[in-house]
């Protein structure tokens, strides 16, 4: 009989700080057919907000997706004091 053994680890789940977040926005505006044009992606709100200034300065148009894209990581709990990494036996 094969047995196995589960343990939950509470991992936590944090953004990754080496790498930066992504912005953008598509204007969705229009009757029959989206109006589809992109703001494109940048590294920070700034700029997508201006390209929607401009946009709707331009052509009236008012409803836009906006996207937010980020990295994350699965980060384990600190090891308690005394304990070896798995496969590491104590002498």
């Amino acid at each position: 009989m094969i047995r196995r053994v589960f343990r939950y680890v509470p991992f936590t789940i944090e953004q990754d700080q080496t790498a930066e977040p992504e912005y953008a926005v598509r204007c969705v505006s229009g009757d029959d057919a989206e109006c589809g044009a992109e703001s494109g992606t940048h590294s920070g709100p700034g700029p997508v907000e201006e390209w929607q200034r401009k946009h709707t300065q331009e052509t009236g148009h008012r409803r836009y997706r906006r996207n937010f894209g980020d990295y994350a990581v699965m980060r384990p709990p600190a090891e308690p004091a005394g304990l070896t990494p798995a496969g590491g036996g104590t002498t």
